[in-house]
């Protein structure tokens, strides 16, 4: 079982920096793929970037290549996206996400309750 919490989301300006974190709980986080989605309104949840338990692998999508990054601390229980040159676009609520398989990761077992991005022009 892995429990996750997210933390660091707030209003920024087009162009800016944020830095989300994700704590873990449970034994066997460092054995699972984690990630973020998003969610804007009115729009379906969808896949932003994941890193491979060991981190030597990441995955993103094609709209956050060259802007975000993410990183893990598996002695702390911690992922971290680090979302610079932001856009009004990538305005949505974030959800950090873990499951035991890269394959299966689109469909994460675990869900953390969401962080808002909000991003002003």
């Amino acid at each position: 079982q892995v429990q996750l919490v997210e933390s660091g989301g707030g209003l920024v300006q087009a162009g800016g920096s944020l830095r989300l974190s994700c704590a873990a709980s449970g034994r066997t986080f460092s054995r699972h793929v984690m990630g973020w989605f998003r969610q804007a309104p009115g729009k379906d949840r969808e896949f932003v970037i994941a890193i491979s338990w060991s981190g030597a692998s990441t995955y993103y999508a094609e709209s956050v290549k060259g802007r975000f990054t993410i990183s893990r601390d598996n002695a702390k229980n911690t992922v971290y996206l680090q979302m610079n040159s932001l856009k009004p676009e990538d305005t949505a609520v974030y959800y950090c996400a873990a499951d035991p398989e890269v394959r299966t990761f689109l469909q994460a077992t675990y869900w953390g309750q969401g962080t808002q991005v909000t991003v002003s022009s």
